[in-house]
């Protein structure tokens, strides 16, 4: 049974990931930052064990991971958004958004290093977005973290692979998810129509390719992304 650390857990891709975790038998323990009525929710279900914690705060970060004790896996997965034009956008919501999207995953792989280092073992999946390969207009924010994730993820692949750790991203698309409440439904459907399989995602596709990556069948995958797109943009 692996132990497993699944940050952003209790809504959308997260959640899906830790239940499907939990499904394929590991002991699975997850991040929040303010659910705590769905984190209860999910751990009463699942068994799944919930750890309240901001990812951007590095002291909280320490004490969570120790607590947990050496994973095999690590999740990458919380991640904040923002709309709207640059000139909109405030100096501190740009930093809020690299804090926990680039910031916190570098604070976790940190924090998850030492156990894999010691087995010389282990798996890294961090959760990035299609827009972190093309841009998207009104998220610049959230396209520029997205883009780190990608930079930071086969960085660190080059730098853990001869340890035996292998750290890979996913790249979703349109996901239909508590990020997506506030987009009208006319744009969710030309979304739809725009993507060749004609449909929009589901969390559960996201968290298949999560639990592909994190799984002995992809043992010689490393520093690649998995567009979960369903053909929205290809290649980037």
């Amino acid at each position: 049974m692996r132990t497993v650390i699944i940050t952003g857990g209790t809504r959308g891709i997260g959640a899906a990931t830790v239940r499907r975790f939990v499904e394929g038998g590991d002991r699975v323990h997850f991040l929040y930052e303010k659910s705590d009525e769905l984190a209860l929710q999910l751990a009463r279900e699942l068994g799944a064990i919930p750890h309240k914690c901001d990812v951007a705060d590095e002291n909280r970060i320490k004490e969570v991971f120790s607590e947990i004790g050496p994973a095999e896996v690590l999740v990458n997965n919380a991640g904040i958004c923002d709309y709207g034009p640059i000139n909109y956008v405030s100096a501190e919501t740009f930093r809020r958004i690299m804090d926990v999207n680039v910031t916190g995953m570098f604070l976790c792989a940190q924090a998850a290093l030492p156990g894999m280092l010691r087995e010389q073992k282990g798996a890294i999946v961090n959760v990035s977005s299609m827009w972190g390969r093309v841009g998207s207009s009104c998220e610049v924010a959230y396209s520029a973290s997205k883009a780190a994730v990608l930079g930071m993820t086969k960085a660190l692949a080059m730098e853990l692979g001869p340890s035996g750790i292998r750290v890979n991203a996913v790249a979703p698309g349109v996901i239909v998810t508590d990020m997506v409440k506030n987009v009208s439904d006319e744009v969710l459907e030309g979304l739809r129509q725009e993507t060749p399989l004609e449909r929009l995602g589901k969390p559960g596709d996201v968290a298949e390719a999560i639990w592909y990556l994190a799984s002995e069948q992809a043992s010689f995958v490393t520093g690649t992304v998995l567009d979960v797109n369903g053909g929205f943009v290809i290649g980037g």
